[in-house]
């Protein structure tokens, strides 16, 4: 077990029956201590992040990674928004759809969440055009549009997921597919 630690300030000696024996101080054995429970309290730690991420994903309607960024719609009276199709500000984020809600996590390995958005303020969601990244890889992207101003606007190089995803909005959101308008785009029924 001791080889194991390999630490350099622990000083090795022989007996007679060839075995090696570790002599320590006080000081030295006391700082094993604090770092065997820093060990595991970092080991308890990565077990409780695995668990929540396995019940997230349990019980989540759906989940993956996406690209995202957020914008603003204008507000009546306002100047529309600049124009800024040409900046690459997408970041990646573990998106979940679970109960009423939509969270975005930095990562699946975060315990809490960075955003998150109620269904029920969701007032549309649609498709985006394809565009093309820096790395030549083409985006299949939608929107979701919330009645606090917020678009998402959502990407993946999969068409795959992205279809996954819209419908997944549209069946956990209570849709009305007959309230189509331009784009592709679907209004939102609230009760």
């Amino acid at each position: 077990m001791l080889n194991l630690f390999t630490l350099r300030r622990l000083s090795w000696g022989s007996d007679t029956g060839g075995q090696e024996k570790v002599e320590l101080t006080a000081a030295e054995l006391e700082s094993l201590r604090s770092e065997l429970a820093d060990l595991e309290e970092k080991e308890a730690h990565l077990k409780a992040q695995l668990q929540h991420i396995d019940e997230v994903l349990r019980s989540a309607c759906h989940s993956g990674y996406l690209q995202i960024r957020t914008r603003w719609t204008a507000l009546p009276g306002e100047p529309p928004p600049i124009d800024d199709t040409e900046v690459d500000d997408w970041l990646p984020r573990f998106v979940v759809l679970h109960g009423a809600c939509i969270f975005l996590y930095f990562l699946s390995t975060d315990i809490s969440p960075q955003d998150s958005t109620l269904l029920s303020d969701i007032l549309e969601v649609g498709r985006l055009p394809c565009f093309k990244r820096e790395n030549d890889d083409i985006q299949h992207a939608f929107y979701i549009l919330t009645r606090l101003g917020y678009r998402y606007e959502c990407s993946s190089n999969s068409m795959i997921q992205v279809d996954s995803w819209l419908t997944a909005l549209q069946s956990y959101s209570k849709l009305e597919s007959d309230k189509s308008v331009r784009n592709g785009s679907i209004e939102m029924q609230h009760d």
